[in-house]
């Protein structure tokens, strides 16, 4: 089973430019990889490169819940 990141950094990176477009997209991509079944990871990419994987993300309401929160600071 494959996983699908979300890096968080990126994501917070869009709010602050408001790109809802791109938010919108990252999310389509992630239910879509939900309703295939798989897992969708929050992770934060560290300055040197390396991930540290905090959450993950398994059905359609964990996705709309972290959506929500995202898209509640636009």
């Amino acid at each position: 089973m494959n996983e699908f990141e979300i890096n968080v950094t990126e994501v917070e990176e869009l709010q602050m430019t408001n790109s809802i477009a791109d938010l919108e997209q990252i999310f389509s991509k992630s239910k879509s990889i939900i309703v295939q079944g798989e897992t969708v990871a929050l992770v934060r990419k560290n300055t040197d490169g390396s991930t540290y994987k905090f959450d993950e993300l398994t059905t359609e309401a964990d996705l709309e819940n972290y959506r929500q929160t995202v898209f509640k600071y636009l």
